[in-house]
């Protein structure tokens, strides 16, 4: 039938396949979604229409069968009163409205097989449609996370590492160079000390002198 022309592309063709050479897959994957779903909708309508017509030829069905079955009665009458030519002609338009209930019960198969396929390409595109629904779902989470690994990638390669690589080495050289300067430092630090504290420990000859002089006044006093 014609409003399900496109199924086949859709249902044939690997929905990887299709999205070869797509910038945006999640958009193409929507357009998918809504696609189907108007084609579920010229489906409904479709059958909408079908059933109407067969309720249409039941009803015309019964109305013949009705017509058919009264002229029957009318040809009984008219027998009964002796009126051959109103029997004859009741009879013909008996058989007349046989032939076309018959047509008519022929035309109600047909469009029952008709109503049949109709719902069962129906049935079929809705479980199509919940497929495509399920897949994309799938796709998309593989989607988001393809992207998410390459905006990942993107930044781990913008990374210069030789860069980092010299501002470590820079950054340890200077470390190295305050540790040596703290050292050398600390080198020259303490023979200075040393030195300041043999100095203070140094005795002048004038001390000497007048400490002894000091000592021998003392024990002149003494005695």
């Amino acid at each position: 039938m014609g409003i399900f022309k496109r199924l086949k592309t859709i249902t044939s063709a690997e929905m990887n396949g299709l999205l070869d050479g797509i910038e945006d897959p999640i958009v193409m994957l929507n357009e998918y979604s809504r696609e189907m779903e108007r084609e579920i909708l010229k489906g409904q309508q479709a059958l909408a229409r079908q059933i109407f017509v067969e309720k249409k030829q039941e009803a015309l069905i019964a109305e013949t069968r009705e017509l058919a079955a009264k002229r029957a009665r009318q040809a009984r009458l008219a027998i009964g009163q002796g009126d051959d030519e109103m029997a004859k002609l009741a009879v013909q338009e008996k058989l007349t409205h046989e032939k076309q209930l018959k047509v008519y019960q022929e035309q109600l198969v047909a469009i029952k097989d008709q109503s049949k396929l109709l719902t069962e390409k129906l049935d079929q595109l809705k479980v199509t449609y919940n497929q495509i629904q399920q897949k994309k779902i799938l796709l998309a989470s593989r989607a988001n996370v393809a992207q998410s690994m390459k905006q990942i990638q993107k930044v781990t390669v913008s990374f210069n590492t030789d860069d980092i690589a010299r501002g470590v080495a820079r950054a340890e050289e200077k470390i190295l160079m305050m540790e040596a300067e703290a050292q050398a430092g600390y080198q020259f630090a303490a023979p200075l000390a040393q030195f300041e504290a043999a100095c203070s420990r140094y005795v002048t000859e004038d001390e000497l002198n007048l400490e002894l002089e000091k000592l021998k006044k003392e024990k002149t006093s003494a005695l």
